[in-house]
């Protein structure tokens, strides 16, 4: 299963989310669907997750990671996970929704136990080996 995420980032903090059925954050993004490109399914989450009053150009996202994990809805399904980070300002504002009761900016200093799999072991190590979070 492919699946996709994007990291947006403001004052050295990433923009994470809390879905309404897990425990812990996650990054903005989800499955890639038939027929999509890796791309158009990031923008389309990002479109789903962050609200209608969200804004973002699309010609902004860059696939900076990609990497293979078990999902950790069920502990077993294989993924390959694309990665893309957006090279501008989220502008507008997020709104909440069926699926996500919250938004959080993240730094290391929230810890990791708030965070899913993928967050904890693949993007905050990447972010910080960059220097893109504090």
């Amino acid at each position: 299963m492919k699946v996709v995420g994007t990291i947006f980032l403001k004052d050295k903090k990433l923009l994470i989310d809390k879905p309404r059925k897990r425990p812990t954050y996650q990054m903005i993004g989800g499955k890639v669907e038939e027929g999509e490109s890796v791309l158009e399914a990031a923008i389309r989450e990002c479109h789903e997750e962050l609200g209608n009053k969200a804004i973002f150009e699309n010609n902004l996202f860059e696939l900076i990671l990609e990497f293979d994990e078990i999902a950790t809805s069920d502990g077993k399904t294989p993924i390959h996970f694309y990665v893309f980070k957006y090279n501008g300002e989220l502008q507008g504002e997020l709104t909440l929704s069926e699926e996500i009761e919250k938004f959080k900016w993240y730094t290391s200093e929230d810890g990791t136990d708030i965070l899913s799999n993928t967050l904890k072991n693949e993007v905050v190590p990447y972010c910080l080996k960059y220097n893109l979070i504090s």
